[in-house]
């Protein structure tokens, strides 16, 4: 059964953060191979981020988190498992937190995604940079 879930962080269960934390270590560590930057960073404590996540049976597929910096958020460290892609599982993700976060979203996308940001109205807003050795573009969406 599929479920979208999402919390901050003092109220999600123990074992489903261990296990979105694991997803995240296998796709930006282990599968993007990114050592340069500590995935535990030290926002997932802030108080306004909110994780999100998809899991199928109970089992945690894809995540992402939201920092909420006031009039504007931004949605970072979204993955999912490899065994999981192409099912939908972000996308649904990313519509969770538009209705959740009816406002202006910045995002700083992997570059090989814009075309898939823009499908829910994210532009591009610069120039691509590298962030961890890999490219990136920043994109934003207007509320509404």
């Amino acid at each position: 059964m599929l479920s979208i879930r999402s919390a901050t962080l003092d109220r999600i269960d123990p074992a489903t953060l261990y296990r979105i934390v694991r997803l995240r270590l296998e796709v930006f560590v282990y599968e993007q191979g990114i050592v340069c930057e500590p995935e535990l960073d030290g926002l997932d404590l802030e108080p306004t981020t909110t994780l999100y996540w998809t899991e199928v049976d109970g089992d945690v597929v894809a995540t992402l988190r939201v920092l909420d910096d006031g009039p504007v958020i931004h949605i970072g460290r979204v993955a999912t498992a490899k065994h999981a892609r192409g099912r939908g599982h972000a996308a649904r993700l990313i519509d969770a937190v538009i209705g959740d976060f009816p406002r202006p979203i910045e995002i700083s996308a992997q570059a090989y995604l814009e075309k898939w940001y823009g499908r829910w109205g994210f532009r591009r807003t610069g120039p691509n940079y590298l962030e961890a050795g890999i490219d990136h573009v920043p994109m934003r969406r207007e509320a509404g």
